[in-house]
């Protein structure tokens, strides 16, 4: 690794959750230290000096590689990048931060935040401990709201899973309460409209709950991706059931019954939300 800097500043680089310190030759998510070794880091680094720009596999040789070094250079190369994109999560088929242009080199496109001047107390040049810095607010990298407690995120998401299968149970367990309440303000095809729709949506909804339940509390890291997938389905299904509040009208009302629609019309885009938080594109 790069050794720390005898000057009286020290360079920071940062970019979604991640920050890269140059004089220390470390490379940190949300303040916690990945292990990149030496030839990667410098990879990155000169990225990063870069960012925007392309850098040719002709330039990170010169740079990196001295001409008298024997090595097979392509090789280590193309191993340092990928050594770059498993530390950061990325992807060469989607890239977020490193992308690969054919025949030419290299471009790290993610917007960098330099901090070139963070003043190092000269106390902790000279070995002692300075105050801690008071701790910044680290970002999604997607939605760009204060990173989210991930444990807290999931338990939300399975609790909205919990809530439809609690929807779905009920209504199929008290199936001749729904065609009650169903004949009694919609008679006729409307009545009959709304137990075809329990009687089918339902079955089909209960698993999928599970399902999701399952996945989220396995932290199955590509749920992100799978969820993208089903969310026009999720969004169907959240959406006929919002009307779910009006099966229970003799007891709550017709204001009551709205409100909670009107609420649970929103609850799909949470899980959406929810899902994104805790599960970004690059997992």
């Amino acid at each position: 690794m790069p050794m720390p800097s005898s000057s009286s500043e020290a360079r920071l680089l940062r970019f979604a959750v991640f920050e890269v310190d140059l004089a220390a030759g470390e490379l940190r998510k949300n303040g916690a230290r990945i292990r990149l070794q030496e030839q990667p880091f410098q990879v990155l680094a000169t990225l990063l000096e870069h960012a925007g720009q392309v850098v040719t596999r002709d330039d990170l040789r010169q740079k990196i590689w001295p001409a008298d070094t024997f090595v097979d250079f392509d090789h280590s190369l193309n191993t340092a990048i990928n050594k770059i994109r498993e530390a950061l999560g990325d992807s060469a088929s989607s890239p977020r931060f490193v992308e690969t242009l054919a025949r030419r080199g290299y471009r790290f496109i993610a917007p960098v935040d330099s901090a070139a001047a963070v003043p190092v107390p000269s106390n902790a040049l000279n070995g002692v401990p300075a105050a801690r810095a008071p701790s910044q607010t680290v970002l999604h990298p997607e939605l760009h709201v204060p990173l989210p407690h991930r444990g807290l995120v999931r338990i939300l998401f399975a609790l909205i899973q919990v809530m439809y299968l609690s929807f779905y149970l009920n209504a199929l367990y008290h199936l001749h309460d729904v065609d009650r309440v169903g004949d009694q303000f919609l008679p006729g095809w409307g009545a009959l409209a709304i137990m075809v729709a329990v009687l089918v949506t339902g079955p089909v909804g209960i698993p999928l709950r599970f399902y999701l339940l399952s996945a989220v509390a396995f932290d199955f890291r590509k749920l992100g991706v799978t969820f993208r997938r089903l969310f026009p389905f999720v969004l169907a299904l959240d959406q006929l059931w919002a009307v779910a509040p009006f099966l229970l009208l003799p007891q709550i009302g017709v204001g009551l019954a709205f409100a909670a629609t009107a609420a649970l019309l929103y609850v799909p885009f949470s899980e959406r939300t929810l899902v994104r938080m805790a599960y970004s594109q690059s997992s």
